[in-house]
């Protein structure tokens, strides 16, 4: 693995971070994208996000989701009425709270975000095996702190079974794969 030079002094510069930062934010993103990609046009990146803050949280009111995502209820309750005539999400009324109205993933939903998400993992966890394991260290080390500063929670730990080990969009990444397809073909 070639030894990536650093500029001296910027661990502390604030704006040598930030820019680290935006660079792997931009690549971030494309993975993202491309993962998404993978269910047409069924979901935007913000509905994903609602249904994957859904999947995480579980039955949640409208007014606790739309501050979850930063969005006015009025906006959260037009993105939920769209993930529900899809078929992504449900309404039903809370047992506790008669009044009280609650959202769910349906089946459909949860199924999306496994896809998704097993997609992203799959090609984050190609760009990481590129690196050294310091560095991989490393990188744990300065995300952790990064999200909690963000308030980020920790994303839940990859499922068991089969992994996905290739990357699965054509590029300087892609890895073979037995039989010759894709790895969730």
């Amino acid at each position: 693995m070639p030894e990536r030079e650093v500029p001296a002094g910027t661990g502390d510069d604030v704006d040598a971070v930030t820019r680290a930062v935006l660079t792997a934010s931009r690549l971030l993103v494309a993975v993202s994208a491309r993962s998404l990609g993978a269910v047409g046009d069924r979901v935007t990146l913000p509905q994903f996000r609602m249904l994957a803050v859904l999947s995480t949280r579980g039955d949640t009111k409208l007014v606790a989701l739309a501050e979850l995502l930063h969005v006015a209820p009025s906006t959260a309750m037009r993105m939920v009425d769209r993930l529900i005539a899809a078929g992504l999400a449900a309404r039903h009324t809370n047992p506790a709270n008669r009044r009280e109205t609650m959202l769910r993933l349906t089946d459909e939903g949860r199924r999306i975000v496994e896809d998704v998400t097993a997609r992203r993992r799959a090609e984050i966890a190609a760009i990481v095996e590129r690196l050294a394991p310091e560095e991989r260290v490393a990188l744990v080390e300065a995300l952790t702190a990064f999200n909690e500063a963000g308030g980020e929670p920790p994303a839940p730990a990859a499922p068991e079974g089969p992994r996905l080990t290739a990357d699965p969009v054509p590029g300087p990444l892609s890895l073979p794969v037995e039989g010759g397809g894709a790895p969730w073909e």
